[in-house]
């Protein structure tokens, strides 16, 4: 389970460990060869010993290991750009490779900004107007505005979801604002429309806490004559331990009409994407033990209210993106199953079904994995339900991302491929266990980081290729001379210079290149797909046997006999050549499937600046004195640089007419 996704965590070390040790046992057979095979054919025991060695630095890219670590922390600044932050360098690489994404409702879908619209009571319906956390409304019923003071069922109700509570709401300059949970922050606003104040005396005696296996909260206040317990929660939870319901002025036994009018009207209101929470109270005997066991049953039902949470209005254009890129997206939620379907087709995602926490724990793994192959929900659900879910997805072979954001959240986090927290509303510990965290809460940022991972593994395959064509070319080119029995073509100086100097630049700017407009419209890459692939390899191959090939014609054209000027000018030639194929060559990897009339030329400014600086330091080794001295180079007439250019752009006009007829065919089979 877990294993099928190990590969894209830790990219680095694959590069690092994988890639450069194949790159090291060929680099050293290559060298040995070469170095062997020009000692047997006549060329002294120190020069091919010394050209072995050059070889070698030249087959590997020296400067890798440092261009993807550059890659990805130039990615971490890209992502806080899009709202994330990143605990570890690999993590948006890894979510890059998800294949579905399980993320929380509220705060994440939708907007975690709670207003209590609508209140059910025995006598009637009521519907509060006013929105956010502004106390400015009033209280309605069949349209017409109502005196709360004349309703005491009203005032109790609002009374008792301000004392089981612990959140506040204030105004600042900025305007109303909460402090503490937003669905308790709906209950107090929705007090303070009715002139109830949280200021007021309070003595609570006692308390205990929501959590998710109870799924309610009581508060147990004293007052002068006698102890009263205020308690909310899940209405399906409240209403098995309700004996007595408050109608009107009137409290009376609760009858099996009155359970299940209150059925029905959570149902409704759930049934309209609202949050439904059951509010009620006791009067307790002054010898009753405070335990919950005891506390928490004959209670008084007063009534339910339903809070609205609108979506997030970028989440449905981020589903439908995260569709079109082959990511399932699974809502996992507390809410109750009706309120989880209606938020799941007011923002566009494909469920068919809702499962709820307690099904899901009758269910054996085999059941569940057959159930979240469908299209489906997760409701009533508790972190430990998060851990076996994430489980069962990643022996399915998937690459799940979780979100969360409690203490209870932080095993699945850590046990997922990319754990996400709630940067907003998130506990210590859950970030701590998480690879990311949003900085807004938003579902659209997880989808945004979901193409900066693609875009940041694009370009390390890119930088790849390009590197190894690079170096592959100059091995061509040296191995081929030695067996034709000529003069060193490319100095173990001029072989350092190309590597250490001008390939960095130009690989480091390839890793910034903008995402390709079709990247989320591709199926994330299988977990263990590797760097290098087998259109990538025939790839490094034809580009590097042009590159030798093409360096080697210029070598040979140029030297005409053994005087000394003129093997220092045909090596020069190849040496500056071979510069110039490899500066033509990055534009082959500005887009591993599209041509540049397609990405745009100038689209990055990075490759062109590096480009430009990089054929500017080879015009400085070229004709600048001291250079010269070091590289043993001398200066080219303006023929000899067009001969250069000449047989250097058809290596770009080759792959650009490549990719032109392939992307063609592939827009005529959409």
């Amino acid at each position: 389970g877990k294993n099928v996704a190990t590969f894209p965590k830790n990219l680095q070390k694959m590069v690092k460990l994988q890639l450069g040790k194949q790159l090291g046992a060929f680099s050293v057979a290559i060298s040995v060869v070469v170095a062997l095979a020009g000692w047997l054919l006549g060329k002294p025991f120190l020069e091919m010993l010394l050209t072995g060695i050059a070889l070698a630095v030249a087959v590997v890219p020296e400067g890798l290991p440092a261009v993807v670590t550059i890659t990805l922390a130039l990615g971490v600044r890209a992502m806080v750009r899009r709202r994330v932050l990143l605990r570890r360098l690999q993590a948006a690489e890894t979510l890059g490779a998800a294949t579905v994404i399980c993320t929380d409702k509220t705060g994440t879908l939708t907007k975690n900004q709670m207003t209590l619209e609508h209140i059910w009571l025995p006598s009637g319906a009521v519907r509060v107007t006013g929105a956010g956390y502004d106390p400015a409304g009033h209280f309605e019923k069949d349209g017409i505005k109502i005196d709360y003071w004349q309703h005491s069922d009203l005032l109790a109700l609002l009374e008792t979801g301000l004392r089981c509570n612990h959140a506040r709401v204030s105004k600042d300059d900025m305007g109303w604002h909460e402090t503490g949970e937003p669905t308790e922050a709906a209950l107090v606003v929705a007090a303070y429309k009715a002139g109830l104040h949280s200021e007021e005396a309070q003595h609570t005696v006692s308390e205990f806490s929501f959590n998710s296996r109870r799924k309610r909260m009581t508060v147990i206040e004293h007052l002068p004559t006698d102890l009263i317990a205020h308690v909310k929660g899940a209405p399906e939870v409240i209403l098995e331990r309700c004996s007595r319901i408050q109608d009107g002025e009137t409290d009376r036994e609760m009858l099996d009409t009155d359970r299940k009018a209150a059925v029905a009207a959570y149902q409704a209101l759930a049934g309209q994407g609202l949050r439904t929470l059951a509010l009620a109270r006791r009067s307790l005997p002054e010898d009753i033990a405070l335990d919950e066991d005891f506390v928490e049953n004959q209670l008084i039902l007063l009534g339910i209210v339903g809070i609205i949470d609108p979506p997030h209005p970028e989440v449905p254009h981020a589903i439908r993106v995260a569709a079109n890129a082959g990511i399932r997206t699974i809502m996992i939620t507390g809410d109750a199953p009706a309120t989880a379907l209606a938020i799941a087709h007011s923002i566009e995602l494909p469920v068919q079904k809702a499962i709820t926490g307690r099904e899901l724990s009758a269910m054996d793994d085999n059941s569940l994995r057959q159930a979240l192959a469908d299209e489906i929900l997760l409701a009533r659900t508790t972190p430990e339900d998060k851990m076996r879910i994430v489980s069962v997805l990643q022996d399915m072979g998937e690459v799940a991302g979780m979100t969360g954001d409690g203490v209870n959240d932080a095993p699945a986090l850590k046990r997922a491929d990319i754990g996400i927290a709630m940067g907003l509303h998130c506990t210590d510990v859950a970030k701590g266990a998480a690879d990311m965290i949003l900085t807004d809460d938003n579902f659209a940022s997880i989808i945004d980081a979901v193409e900066e991972g693609r875009r940041q593994y694009s370009n390390i395959q890119k930088f790849v290729r390009y590197l190894l064509s690079s170096n592959m070319g100059e091995v061509t080119a040296i191995l081929i001379n030695i067996l034709l029995g000529g003069p060193l073509i490319l100095l173990p100086v001029q072989i350092l210079w190309m590597n250490l100097v001008t390939d960095g630049m130009t690989a480091v700017a390839l890793g910034l290149e903008p995402a390709e407009k079709e990247i989320m419209h591709q199926p994330p890459r299988t977990a263990r797909e590797p760097i290098l692939d087998r259109s990538g390899i025939l790839m490094i191959l034809f580009l590097s046997g042009y590159i030798g090939i093409a360096t080697l014609w210029l070598f040979h054209r140029y030297i005409q006999d053994g005087r000394p000027e003129q093997l220092m000018l045909a090596q020069t030639v190849a040496f500056t050549g071979i510069i110039i194929l490899e500066k033509m060559n990055v534009f082959n990897f500005r887009a591993l499937q599209a041509p540049l009339i397609v990405i745009g030329f100038f689209s990055n400014r990075w490759v062109l600046l590096a480009w430009a600086f990089t054929i500017g330091l080879q015009v400085c080794a070229v004709y600048v004195p001291f250079l010269q001295n070091a590289l043993h180079t001398m200066a080219l007439g303006w023929q000899d640089w067009a001969v250069i250019f000449l047989i250097a752009v058809p290596i770009l006009i080759i792959m650009e007419v490549y990719k032109w007829v392939r992307w063609q065919r592939s827009r005529n089979m959409v």
